[in-house]
């Protein structure tokens, strides 16, 4: 039921979150089931397969993902093995409704985001992911990856930023030129009783909520904030109510997409960095 554009991921990243549980071969990954213990071999081909059959309409080429830090040799490694892999997804992909983007990889090592960006370029996908950031990395270490690589991206074509969401970051990475990005971030801090406002993060579980009847963000729209209290959210979450975790993810996810479109907005005006600093000084304080 939804109306909107769907994209699904190729596997490579979960497969790097299996951690122990995972070979990678150049044929592909070897992984065991966290249920039962089984192998399986998911290959570029089988993940393609999987995700024409899915029928998202952005796909994602499968990549390796490195853990940080890791050695220059390894990111390059990978980095091989992630050209090498997204080359044969290219050739496996079949269906011409769907979109498939390359994953940029490299690590943190400038030389080897901006030779994997400019190799796959020549295989000419439709839009271009930036994978391997997020991971542990210093966030300004994230920001002079995106100066090397976003540059070496076409700028006709969509630069995805893979499992960024958090405000700052959205704002940074519009500014290097980075046009989409997705995360677990809205909902997995939402489970923890955090909620995304206009001035800020509030902690909504805490003690000063238990009377106070306003909504989550004055200046918000959402079903959240125009039906239920801060007082009735903290008293859902202190009961265990799983109504909780829905109402305030509903509310962060809605925060990000109407970020996004004062965004838009401000690019469209050529008022990009005051609207910025506008958004820092209210949502920071700074």
């Amino acid at each position: 039921n939804w109306p909107g554009a769907i994209l699904t991921d190729s596997g490579g990243f979960q497969v790097f979150s299996l951690g122990a549980l995972r070979k990678v071969t150049d044929e592909g990954v070897v992984f065991r089931s966290h249920i039962d213990g089984s192998k399986h071999l998911m290959t570029p081909e089988k993940s393609i397969a999987i995700q024409e059959d899915l029928g998202a309409d952005v796909i994602m080429a499968f990549d390796e993902c490195l853990a940080y830090p890791s050695d220059h040799q390894a990111a390059r490694a990978a980095m091989e093995r992630t050209i090498s892999w997204a080359t044969r997804c290219h050739a496996a992909h079949q269906r011409p409704d769907q979109a498939l983007f390359g994953i940029v990889q490299g690590v943190v090592y400038s030389d080897l985001r901006r030779e994997c960006a400019q190799r796959l370029t020549e295989l000419n996908f439709p839009g271009y992911a930036i994978g391997g950031l997020s991971v542990g990395e210093p966030k300004p270490m994230m920001y002079d990856m995106l100066e090397v690589t976003v540059p070496e991206l076409p700028e006709d074509k969509p630069r995805y930023l893979m499992g960024v969401g958090s405000p700052d970051c959205l704002w940074e990475g519009v500014a290097r030129g980075v046009d989409l990005f997705d995360c677990v971030f809205p909902t997995r801090i939402a489970r923890n009783g955090t909620a995304l406002t206009s001035q800020g993060r509030v902690i909504i579980r805490d003690a000063r909520y238990a009377a106070d009847f306003g909504p989550l963000d004055p200046e918000c729209g959402c079903p959240t904030c125009t039906r239920f209290s801060r007082a009735y959210l903290r008293h859902l979450f202190k009961a265990g109510e799983i109504l909780a975790l829905r109402l305030t993810s509903l509310h962060n996810i809605y925060f990000l997409y109407k970020l996004m479109e004062r965004i838009r907005t401000a690019l469209r005006q050529g008022r990009f960095y005051e609207e910025k600093k506008a958004f820092w000084a209210s949502y920071y304080n700074e």
